[in-house]
């Protein structure tokens, strides 16, 4: 059967040489002749460059940090172990953060990408356009303390307007700020399940049970409660609208 496929392929790659047109890829170190092609050359260094950092910069300017930190302080408070997996609470906290910069993503792309893909703007002004929505985002979820903060670390005056804020100091205090948020939530959601920790822990004690874990019969309490007040539904549906 493989030997029919592929003289069959064959036969259909031979009868359309003429037509096909093979793209080739020149690997050739060689000088640039003309000013474009220096150009070209660039660009595509600035879009590797892009593409190696995106990871890094999915971490530090979007939502990304909050919802997994708090994803792994609800899995510690319930002690359910490795229950979700690492895998899948890392998966859905990239999909809700895909659905959180939806439309910061859709206007970087109008106002930046979209016209330098058309030619219209070099690519500083596309990155600088593209990098806006997100700015702005990260500054209404952002502490004046932090910004102050590096601010006086660099010794600058204070910014009259958002377009005067720098990058350099958006990204580490939206950073800190997002790590004070993510840990005042987990505390939060740790509170009702030490409750339960609490009263499980008094019951077997007034019993005598003092020798059988209370966090192993605790666990289903916490399942139960978590599962009757539809847990996932309140703590995804609080966490979208803790984002400006």
């Amino acid at each position: 059967m493989f030997k029919i496929i592929s003289i069959i392929l064959f036969s259909l790659l031979t009868l359309n040489a003429e037509s096909l047109q093979i793209p080739t890829v020149n690997l050739s170190l060689e000088a640039p002749s003309e000013p474009k092609d220096l150009v070209n050359t660039l660009n595509v260094v600035v879009v590797l460059t892009l593409l190696a950092l995106a990871p890094s910069l999915v971490l530090v300017m979007t939502s990304f940090a909050r919802l997994l930190i708090v994803f792994s302080f609800l899995r510690m408070a319930m002690g359910t172990q490795q229950s979700p997996p690492t895998q899948l609470l890392v998966s859905l906290a990239m999909i809700l953060t895909i659905f959180i910069m939806e439309p910061m993503g859709i206007e970087a792309y109008n106002t930046g990408i979209k016209p330098y893909i058309d030619k219209e703007i070099g690519y500083e002004e596309a990155f600088e356009k593209a990098v806006v929505p997100f700015k702005k985002f990260m500054l209404k979820n952002t502490r004046e303390k932090d910004l102050a903060l590096f601010y006086r670390i660099r010794k600058l005056e204070n910014p009259n307007t958002i377009e005067d804020v720098p990058l350099t100091i958006v990204i580490p205090a939206f950073m800190i700020s997002e790590l004070k948020t993510a840990f005042e939530i987990g505390f939060l959601l740790y509170l009702p399940f030490l409750v339960i920790d609490m009263v499980i822990a008094a019951v077997l004690m007034s019993m005598g049970m003092m020798m059988l874990p209370p966090v192993m019969i605790s666990l289903p309490f916490k399942l139960l409660i978590f599962v009757l007040v539809d847990g996932w539904n309140l703590i995804v549906a609080n966490l979208v609208a803790s984002f400006k």
